[in-house]
């Protein structure tokens, strides 16, 4: 596993030891970053199932300013951390533990915070991701444009839009199902299909 572009590109990031977290191959990564991007001009990111930290260490790679990582696991923390010192990319992140539904409440509380970026690839045995999409466009947590890039099962349909976020597209890999969904303020000029 590996930052596969951007200014960190070629470096060696760990894995989490054994099986419970499931990161995301290079290849799936890859074609992430050229749906969203492929490179960034600053920004906040949210990797709310972070694993490795591999996701959101790669946004940071490709010009994200700051990525809140968040995860349940003290092993995966104990890795984003080391792969953060790795990267030196430890003081464009926050890191911490705690549950998904929780770690948004907390996210909500910061009045100020707007997220230009969120990755949502929990568990597959665990998708709340329809309900954690509408928590972060009702409470106004996400900036004009923001993308969210869900990773779930083959077999698991996401809607096609939740409130104002709104699927722009849906590749797979194998049993693995990538929708990227787009939040478009009303109102906002722009708001046309691009």
């Amino acid at each position: 596993m590996r930052v596969i572009s951007g200014s960190k590109k070629g470096m060696p990031l760990l894995a989490v030891p054994g099986k419970g977290t499931r990161p995301t191959v290079d290849k799936v990564k890859e074609s992430i970053f050229s749906m969203i991007g492929p490179y960034f001009n600053g920004g906040i990111a949210l990797d709310l199932y972070a694993g490795t930290g591999g996701l959101g260490i790669e946004a940071l790679s490709r010009g994200m300013d700051k990525v809140i990582f968040v995860d349940m696991d003290r092993k995966a923390l104990d890795v984003i951390k080391t792969n953060l010192e790795r990267t030196h990319f430890t003081d464009q992140a926050e890191v911490y533990k705690n549950e998904a539904s929780r770690a948004l409440k907390a996210l909500i509380k910061r009045e100020e915070l707007k997220l230009d970026l969120v990755f949502l690839d929990p568990p597959y045995a665990y998708q709340k991701i329809e309900s954690e999409i509408a928590i972060l466009h009702d409470h106004g947590v996400l900036s004009p444009n923001a993308f969210i890039v869900a990773e779930t099962d083959v077999e698991y349909q996401l809607s096609d839009q939740i409130g104002q976020v709104v699927k722009r597209k849906e590749v797979e890999y194998g049993n693995t199902r990538i929708t990227v969904f787009q939040f478009r303020e009303a109102g906002r000029e722009g708001d046309e299909e691009s």
